[in-house]
């Protein structure tokens, strides 16, 4: 019913993808030496987190846009079954259906 698309971004497995192999920097402000090490448990339930709350969240908006678009195109198609004509359902809505090639 709608053309809206969701973009191509990592999901959740593919953010996490090489998380054993991930590091850290830290810094000792005392000193000033730069250590890297391999990320603990506590950093890695981290980026879980971040990703699984990322891909949700992109999930959410464009199921929203998806609805949003469906219910635009749905309410057109109501007007013109009530007898309206497209020019007539457009004044009303602002909804211009897209023009098929």
């Amino acid at each position: 019913m709608t053309n809206i698309v969701k973009p191509i971004v990592n999901t959740e497995e593919q953010a996490l993808t090489g998380l054993d192999e991930r590091t850290k920097i830290i810094f000792n402000a005392k000193t000033g030496e730069q250590t890297e090490v391999l990320l603990d448990e506590t950093d890695k339930e981290y980026f879980r987190k971040k990703a699984s709350k990322l891909e949700e969240e992109n999930n959410a908006f464009y199921d929203k846009l998806i609805a949003e678009e469906n219910a635009k195109v749905s309410g057109n198609q109501k007007l013109l079954d009530l007898g309206l004509t497209q020019a007539e359902a457009t004044a009303l809505t602002g909804y211009t259906p897209p023009v098929e090639e």
